[in-house]
């Protein structure tokens, strides 16, 4: 059995956890986040995600973090063929759940040295 593999790109104050290269947002949603480290916080949102839309057929998930001045922007969604109408309202109530972003955070937050 074959492991899935990941590619991630990190560069210049952008990082990117996709299925599929080059990445490819054919829906999306974003929100901001405050600081906290991009490759946890990319981690667990896929994760949700794809729980979120794992019946979309051919729905490869895309996560693109870009670091602000006051924190983070979060893009997610992905590549699919054919996107049902209201599947970025999904993704957008998912990213802008309270107990799903507590979650998150709680995990990917930056630990004091």
């Amino acid at each position: 059995m074959t492991r899935l593999r990941w590619h991630v790109r990190a560069e210049g104050g952008r990082y990117t956890l996709a299925r599929r290269w080059p990445p490819r947002f054919d829906v999306s949603a974003t929100s901001a986040f405050p600081p906290a480290r991009p490759d946890r916080l990319a981690r667990q949102v896929r994760q949700d995600l794809w729980r979120l839309l794992r019946g979309l057929r051919g729905f490869s998930p895309v996560i693109q973090i870009d670091a602000t001045e006051v924190g983070l922007s979060l893009r997610a969604g992905g590549q699919v063929a054919r996107c049902p109408a209201g599947t970025e309202a999904r993704i957008q109530a998912l990213l802008d759940d309270p107990a799903h972003r507590a979650r998150w955070l709680s995990w990917a937050r930056e630990r004091a040295a």
